[in-house]
C-alpha cells in the first residue's frame, strides 16, 4: 500500500494549487512517507482528494482555499494557518464536502492574520433545508448551498480560534468568523472562539446544525446572528465586549424555526443592545444572563414577544419581556474557555465563584453584573484595590451562605468600590447562617437569596477598610439594595472600618444575625445610615454619621422584635435638620455615648413601642432630650475615607 499511498499524495499536490508540505490519506491506510518540514507553505487552491495538513507546518493561506464535493480536509490539533486579509482569503468547504478540525484544549487549531486586517473565515455549505430554497446562491462567493438533507454532515470542528474575521465586500455582504450556510445536524462543532473581527462570530443561514462552547470577544458587528429560518440549538456561549460600536450579542432575522439557546452570557464594559429579533423570529432560551448593556431585548419590527420565550427566575418559559434586563450570575463559566489565551477581560468581575481567588490590587476591576461567591469558596480583596461598578439593581456582590470574603484595605490603602458614572448599584450582600426571625433559609427581598440558621458564631469572612460609595439601588418602594447588607451574619465575622458616601439606601442594614461592626463612616445617604431588623443583637462601635444634604430618612433605624443590640459611640450630624433615631415595632437597643447635633427629631417611637426598650446612659430614651452631648467619636478618625 505504500507506492499507492506516495501516488495518492502526487495527486493531491497537484489538486491543491500552490499547496506544499501536506500528508494526504486514504481510507483504507493511515500511513503515509511524507513528513512535516517545520516550515511555512501556501494554502490556496482547490483540494479534490482527501486532504490531511502537518501540525508542524505553519501554513499561509494566500487566497481561496476550497474543499471540494467528495473531498475532505484534515486539520490536525496544534495547526497555525496565518492568513492573508481581504476579501479573497477564505476556506470554504462546499456543498458534498468535509473538514475536520481535531483540535484540543492543549492545541487548538489557529486560524487568522500575523498583522491587521480582516480576512473572510471559514464557510461551511451544506444540504440542508433553507428559506432560500435548494441550491441558493450565497450573498458572498457566488457560493451554492442548501438541499432538503437536515442530517447533513459538513464534517467536525473542534477546538478551533478564528481571529480578525469579517472582511467586507459591502454593506449589504461580509464574511464572518464561521459561516454556515444550510448545515445540518449530522455536523459536529463544539469549542469555537471568535476573537476581534469586523463582522459576525457566528452567522447561521437556515440549516439544522448544533453549536457549543462558543466564545466570542469583540467583533464590530453580530456575535451571534441567524437567518434563513435556522433551528439547531446554541449550547454554553459566552459573549464579552469590552469595546464599543458593536452591533447585537445576538441578532435574529426572517421566519422563526425556533431555534434554542442554552446558557447564554453576554458582558458589556461598553453598554450597547444584548438581543435584537428582527421581522419574525424568535427562539427558546433557557440560561440567560446579561450584563452591562444599554437595551436587553429589541425587537427591531415589532414581532411578537411570544416568538421569543426565555426562561424565568421560576424556570418556566414566558414570554420575552422588554421591561426585564435578564441580568443574573453568569451561565456560562469563562474558565470553560481556558484554552483559549487571554479570553475573558483580567479586570472583569461577574458569574459565580467557586473556589478561593484572590484579586490583584494592581488593576483595577471593572464589576458588571452580579458577582457571587459561593458555599465553599472564599474572594480576597487586597489592600489598595479599586472596583469599578455598573450602575443599577443588577450589579452587586453577594457572599452566598457557606462562602467567604477577605477584604484586606489598610488605612493607607483603603479598598475601594464605587460606579464611574452617575447613578447607584447594589453594594456588598453578606449572607450567614446565623439566627434571624425570618427562620432557617429565608429568603431575601432582594435576588432571591438565601440565608438563616442556627450557628450564631458563623463566619463569612472579615471586611477592613472598605469604602462603598453611591450604593442603594432601588428595586420598588419596599425593596432596596444597601452599601453592606448582613443577612443572618454571624458573630466570627469581622467589620471594621469601613465608610458609606452618597447613595439611595441604607450604609449599613442588618437583618437579624449576630455580627458586630466597628469604626463606621456615613454620609449622606438618601435613607437610613444604620438599619437593622429580625432580630439582630450585635455590637455597634464608634460610628459617625453625617447629613449635609436634605431629605434622608434617619440616623439610625431599627424595626421587629428587640433583640437588644448594643450601639456604643454613636455620633450623629445634621446640617439638614431631619431625624435622629427611629425605632419600630418593638424594637430597641442599649447605646451609650450618645451625640446628636442640628437634627429636628431626636428619637421617635414610630409605633410607639415602650420607651424601656431603649437604653440611653443607662435609663430610658426620652424624646424631649436632645443629646446633644459633645461628639463620642472624633470625624478625623475617619480621614482615609475622605481623600
Amino acid at each position: 500500500m505504500k507506492k499507492a499511498i506516495k501516488n495518492l499524495s502526487i495527486l493531491c499536490s497537484v489538486a491543491v494549487l500552490s499547496m506544499t508540505a501536506i500528508s494526504c490519506s486514504s481510507d483504507d491506510d493511515s500511513n503515509s512517507d511524507d513528513e512535516g518540514s517545520g516550515e511555512a507553505s501556501e494554502l490556496n487552491g482547490m483540494i479534490t482528494e482527501d486532504t490531511t495538513l502537518d501540525s508542524s507546518t505553519t501554513y499561509n493561506l494566500t487566497g481561496v482555499l476550497s474543499v471540494e464535493e467528495g473531498s475532505k480536509l484534515t486539520i490536525p490539533a496544534g495547526t497555525t494557518i496565518n492568513t492573508g486579509t481581504g476579501t479573497d482569503v477564505y476556506v470554504v468547504v462546499q456543498k458534498g464536502a468535509q473538514i475536520d478540525i481535531q483540535g484540543t484544549a492543549s492545541s487548538p487549531v489557529k486560524m487568522g492574520p500575523t498583522g491587521s486586517g480582516e480576512w473572510g473565515g471559514l464557510l461551511l455549505l451544506g444540504d440542508a433545508e433553507t428559506t432560500a430554497g435548494s441550491n441558493a446562491t450565497a450573498e458572498v462567493g457566488g457560493l451554492i448551498y442548501g438541499g432538503t438533507n437536515n442530517e447533513d454532515n459538513s464534517g467536525s470542528i473542534k477546538y478551533l480560534i478564528i481571529e480578525q474575521s469579517g472582511a467586507q465586500i459591502n454593506s449589504g455582504s461580509q464574511y464572518n468568523g464561521l459561516t454556515l450556510y444550510a448545515v445540518g445536524s449530522g455536523t459536529t462543532i463544539d469549542n469555537v472562539a471568535i476573537l476581534n473581527g469586523t463582522d459576525d462570530g457566528i452567522e447561521f443561514f437556515g440549516g439544522t446544525v448544533n453549536a457549543s462552547n462558543v466564545y466570542v470577544e469583540n467583533l464590530e458587528d453580530d456575535a451571534i446572528d441567524w437567518t434563513e429560518g435556522w433551528n439547531g440549538t446554541l449550547t454554553n456561549t459566552y459573549v464579552l465586549h469590552t469595546i464599543g460600536g458593536f452591533s447585537t450579542a445576538l441578532e435574529a432575522d426572517g421566519v422563526n424555526n425556533n431555534p434554542t439557546i442554552v446558557n447564554f452570557t453576554a458582558i458589556s464594559q461598553a453598554g450597547g443592545k444584548a438581543l435584537q429579533f428582527k421581522a419574525n423570529s424568535g427562539a427558546t432560551i433557557t440560561g440567560l444572563s446579561l450584563s452591562g448593556y444599554d437595551t436587553a431585548l429589541d425587537f427591531a419590527d415589532n414581532g411578537a414577544l411570544s416568538n421569543v420565550q426565555i426562561e424565568n427566575e421560576l424556570g418556566t418559559l414566558e414570554d420575552a419581556d422588554l421591561e426585564n434586563t435578564y441580568t443574573g450570575p453568569a451561565t456560562v463559566n469563562i474558565a470553560d474557555f481556558a484554552w483559549v489565551a487571554n479570553a475573558g477581560s483580567d479586570n472583569l468581575l461577574n458569574g459565580s465563584i467557586t473556589s478561593d481567588v484572590t484579586l490583584d490590587a494592581s488593576i483595577t476591576y471593572n464589576l458588571q453584573g452580579i458577582l457571587s461567591i459561593e458555599n465553599g469558596a472564599s474572594l480576597t480583596i487586597p489592600a489598595g484595590t479599586t472596583i469599578e461598578t455598573g450602575i443599577g439593581t443588577d450589579v452587586y456582590i453577594a457572599v452566598q451562605k457557606g462562602g467567604q470574603i477577605f477584604i484586606e484595605g489598610t488605612e493607607s490603602n483603603p479598598v475601594t468600590m464605587a460606579p464611574t458614572t452617575e447613578g447607584t448599584w447594589g453594594g456588598l450582600l453578606l449572607l450567614g447562617d446565623a439566627t434571624t426571625t425570618a427562620g432557617t433559609n429565608a429568603t431575601a427581598e432582594v435576588g432571591g437569596l438565601i440565608y438563616g440558621g442556627e450557628n450564631d458564631t458563623d463566619n463569612s469572612g472579615s471586611i477592613e477598610y472598605l469604602i462603598i460609595k453611591q450604593s442603594g439601588a432601588q428595586i420598588n418602594s419596599d425593596s432596596q439594595y444597601n452599601g453592606l447588607t448582613l443577612y443572618a451574619v454571624g458573630s466570627e465575622t469581622v467589620i471594621n472600618n469601613v465608610a458609606f458616601i452618597g447613595g439611595d439606601d441604607d450604609g449599613i442594614e442588618f437583618f437579624g444575625g449576630t455580627v458586630s461592626a466597628t469604626n463606621v463612616y456615613v454620609k449622606d445617604l438618601q435613607d437610613d445610615a444604620i438599619d437593622w431588623t429580625e432580630g439582630w443583637n450585635g455590637t455597634l462601635t464608634n460610628t459617625y454619621v453625617l447629613h449635609t444634604q436634605s431629605g434622608f430618612s434617619t440616623a439610625l433605624e431599627a424595626d421587629g422584635v428587640n433583640n437588644n443590640p448594643t450601639i456604643v459611640n454613636f455620633t450623629a450630624v445634621s446640617q439638614a435638620d431631619g431625624k435622629a433615631l427611629q425605632f419600630k415595632a418593638d424594637s430597641g437597643a442599649t447605646i451609650t455615648g450618645l451625640s446628636l447635633s442640628g437634627y429636628d427629631t431626636t428619637i421617635d417611637m414610630a409605633n410607639d413601642g415602650p420607651l424601656s426598650n431603649v437604653q440611653i446612659e443607662g435609663v430610658d430614651a426620652d424624646p424631649s432630650m436632645n443629646y446633644d452631648a459633645a461628639a463620642t467619636v472624633d470625624a478625623s478618625t475617619f480621614a482615609w475615607a475622605l481623600n
